[in-house]
């Protein structure tokens, strides 16, 4: 019996390619295998082959979605593989996107056994880790030394048929499937057991968990809000035309700063969408139907508010990582407390 043949996905930074300015590499089959497909090769063992590394950049994935992922498809493929490895993308949005929409298709369409890691915060995460195993890695490639075996291991388990433990046991993300077995003590005796450990402040793991929700409080209203200051900010990617700080169209890295200052009203000539996640017709066609600058000034102009903040925040919300959407309004708000803004309106798509 010949060697399991796995094909090992990864992007532009592993491969060794180049970082974000060599996002838009085109789907491609490595020459040379990688560094880290030869440390997967390492962990998987002298039972499997990594038969290929196949890589493209993050950008050109996302803004071609559809036909990117059928041509990586279609490279696996021809290796012939019964074993396929995605990442790991760490907390890395783009990068966590593609993995797991590539993952999904391999094992749908292929009909092979596949597996992918991640952070647990990458929006990747929440949009597949209920159609494929996903495992948990840190937030940075200072993991990988950790991470890369855990991959390894639950990838050799699949494609030797081997009964999987729980997604604690084998580190994969919980998938929202429930297995019956046979416990030693009945419910009531682990609730119990489960209480008395909370009363003695022990720590302790809930059978069921429920999903937590960040609730902020809001904040006293504006006593008077034709002297405020009010600042508008968007999840809606409305940015100067040429989107000029180049904010991707999905998993966003980052957020822009602009000027309002002598801006009437947003024109198709002088704004648009970088957002990839909504029709932009509309958008460009009128960017203030997402920033509504022109509604703003005539507030102004009537005396219903102070006056419009001169500088907008912008990002895109598609697919962007919640950690990555806390630390960029975090960095903003401090600008406009620091700017004495007394309210924003924050809009979405």
């Amino acid at each position: 019996m010949g060697k399991i043949r796995v094909v090992h996905y990864i992007n532009q930074f592993f491969a060794g390619i180049g970082g974000e300015e060599k996002a838009d590499t085109k789907p491609m089959i490595m020459e040379e295998m990688p560094v880290i497909s030869q440390q997967l090769q390492k962990q998987l063992g002298d039972e499997f082959e990594v038969a290929g590394t196949v890589v493209c950049g993050d950008s050109y994935f996302n803004e071609n979605l559809e036909s990117a992922s059928e041509e990586v498809l279609k490279m696996i493929e021809s290796f012939e593989p019964s074993l396929f490895i995605a990442g790991p993308a760490f907390n890395a949005g783009r990068y966590g996107v593609a993995a797991g929409t590539i993952t999904e298709m391999v094992k749908s369409r292929l009909g092979i056994q596949a597996v992918t890691g991640m952070y647990e915060e990458n929006p990747g995460a929440d949009m597949f880790k209920k159609h494929v195993y996903i495992v948990k890695t840190a937030n940075s490639a200072a993991g990988m030394r950790k991470d890369l075996p855990k991959i390894a291991k639950l990838a050799k388990k699949l494609a030797l048929g081997e009964e999987l433990g729980t997604p604690d046991e084998d580190n994969y993300m919980e998938r929202g499937i429930r297995v019956n077995y046979f416990a030693e003590k009945t419910g009531s005796e682990r609730a119990v057991d489960m209480l008395i450990k909370k009363i003695k402040g022990e720590p302790f793991k809930t059978e069921y968990p429920m999903p937590v929700f960040d609730r902020v409080a809001p904040n006293p209203a504006i006593a008077d809000l034709k002297k405020a200051t009010i600042a508008l900010v968007t999840s809606g990617g409305i940015v100067p035309k040429g989107n000029p700080d180049h904010i991707e169209s999905s998993s966003a890295s980052k957020y822009g700063e602009y000027s309002l200052a002598g801006v009437e009203v947003l024109t198709e000539a002088t704004y648009e969408t970088a957002h990839g996640g909504y029709d932009p017709v509309y958008a460009n066609e009128n960017p203030n139907r997402v920033l509504p600058v022109d509604v703003l000034r005539d507030m102004e102009k009537e005396g219903l508010i102070g006056k419009l903040h001169e500088l907008f925040y912008t990002t895109v919300g598609n697919g962007t990582a919640v950690a990555s959407s806390v630390a960029y309004a975090t960095e903003y708000a401090k600008k406009l407390v620091e700017a004495g803004v007394d309210g924003v309106i924050l809009t979405s798509t």
